[in-house]
């Protein structure tokens, strides 16, 4: 395919071989009947099974498919970083590959962006039946978490389904983030915004690649990333310890005065443990904000190019995470 499209749709892909026939079986249609130009950008984030060589294989039938590898795996938001700065159209829609998120809802979320001239448009779960009761109460107290360290802007129940115009997509690559969450990144930018509902559906196949273990991760990245609060978290337990402490000896005076001795030892054991509980608890918070300016001041590459179906020239290519825009194909 030539020239610059309408739309670019990013996939980011990580073990996906199991679903694409299915994804591709519903996507190309919901395209197709658009009447635009378009681009699909898979991005394999280092799959481990044949995720990429599908893709290839798809290309022969599908010329608007475009495969982007990542060297290894870089992690969702950084494959979808990949996606975004070397997409080409004039919108762009990011999607994950499992289905949950309807590609039908692609064309609702155009027209709206088009009809009232709007900048991103979120795809809002509206109904998760689908998801278990853990993941569900899970991630209401996560969007209420996060509105208020973002704001109000912040679409409840919106994930990394959404329509973003160019403009937006230039800003995002001169964001300074190494990797950004965006579901709270492009919410703070302040860009015009709609909504589109839909049914969240279950995975059409394979197994969830958002275990608990990268849900707490997503949290806390998205925490450290957009507020210092665990910082004065780390303050408040300081004072408050401080205030134990002074109580403790005002306690111990008034023991001293009145001539009583306490005996044994378990209280001022417990005592210290407490303390050096709060201490080792401030110290890794000061920490973790310290390792993000250690890897912010190194400017290395969140993820690396190796190889991309757009791009002409042989060699492959690098796309730094921050201030640096990539090249484009």
């Amino acid at each position: 395919m030539s020239g610059v499209p309408e739309l670019s749709v990013v996939i980011p892909m990580y073990n996906e071989e199991a679903v694409l026939p299915a994804l591709v079986a519903r996507l190309r249609p919901a395209l197709d009947a658009l009447g635009v130009s378009y681009e699909v950008v898979a991005v394999d984030d280092g799959s481990a099974d044949g995720t990429a060589s599908l893709v290839d294989d798809l290309r022969i039938e599908w010329p608007h498919l475009r495969l982007i590898r990542l060297r290894r795996n870089s992690g969702h938001q950084a494959a979808l970083t990949a996606g975004l700065h070397r997409s080409r159209g004039g919108w762009v829609v990011s999607i994950d590959a499992d289905l949950q998120d309807p590609p039908e809802s692609i064309g609702d979320m155009l027209r709206l962006a088009r009809e009232k001239n709007l900048d991103v448009v979120y795809g809002v779960r509206g109904d998760r039946a689908t998801d278990t009761p853990f993941k569900r109460n899970t991630a209401g107290l996560y969007y209420r978490l996060m509105r208020r360290i973002v704001g109000p802007d912040l679409p409840s129940q919106a994930g990394d389904f959404r329509l973003v115009s160019r403009s937006v997509v230039d800003v995002l690559r001169r964001m300074p983030e190494r990797v950004p969450v965006y579901r709270l990144l492009i919410p703070s930018l302040g860009f015009s915004s709609g909504s589109v509902s839909y049914t969240r559906e279950r995975r059409a196949a394979g197994e969830t690649k958002y275990p608990l273990r990268k849900m707490v991760a997503l949290a806390w990245d998205s925490t450290a990333d957009f507020t210092a609060a665990p910082l004065r978290l780390a303050t408040w337990l300081g004072m408050a310890a401080f205030t134990a402490s002074l109580v403790a000896m005002v306690f111990g005076l008034v023991v001293w005065a009145n001539g009583t001795v306490i005996p044994g030892w378990t209280s001022l054991f417990l005592a210290v443990l407490l303390f050096a509980a709060v201490q080792l608890i401030c110290l890794g918070l000061l920490g973790e904000y310290v390792a993000r300016i250690y890897r912010t001041l190194q400017n290395r590459p969140a993820f690396h190019i190796g190889s991309d179906s757009a791009d002409t020239s042989a060699a492959a290519s690098a796309v730094p995470a921050q201030r640096t825009p990539a090249t484009m194909p």
